[in-house]
């Protein structure tokens, strides 16, 4: 083999691990569902988290990315009365996306972490909190629970990730 093409694979390899990968997952899994929308930012997800902590669930914003309605719903996340009404009717969404061709049916030998914040919201929301795993490649969805994934395991390393 060339050292020029090992160089090739290993963009492409780098490429396809980077981690903007997964926001790009996020995007096109937030496409294919017509009632789910993007996690709110600044005042909004501010209001929303307030809204679930008068509620009694406290959560983390990054423990999920999108909003699913069962109904096709409009809400401004800025107008507190307006989400404190529509929080009953809301599923939290944690994307995680594979941008693989080879990927087997049901998503069997896909890999990835949960943190543990989206492990605390599961605790914390039950039901109400969605793993929706996405193939960017192929298309497929699977949506599944935290509790369904840790029962499904092959395997599970744990880790501490720390900021210095």
């Amino acid at each position: 083999m060339r050292l020029i093409d090992i160089i090739a694979e290993t963009r492409a390899h780098i490429a396809r691990l980077a981690n903007q990968g997964g926001a790009a997952g996020e995007i096109a899994a937030l496409g294919e569902m017509k009632n789910w929308v993007q996690r709110p930012k600044g005042v909004g997800l501010k209001v929303l988290l307030t809204a679930l902590r008068d509620s009694g669930i406290a959560i983390k914003g990054s423990s999920f990315d999108a909003i699913a309605f069962a109904d096709s719903l409009s809400v401004d996340f800025t107008d507190v009365q307006q989400v404190a009404a529509t929080l009953p009717a809301m599923s939290f969404v944690e994307i995680r996306s594979a941008n693989q061709s080879r990927g087997k049916p049901g998503f069997e030998g896909f890999f990835f972490a949960l943190t543990e914040a989206e492990i605390l919201a599961a605790e914390a929301l039950g039901s109400r909190h969605k793993v929706a795993l996405f193939n960017k490649q192929t298309g497929d969805l699977r949506i599944t629970s935290v509790p369904e994934i840790l029962a499904l395991a092959k395997s599970s390393n744990w880790q501490l990730s720390v900021q210095l």
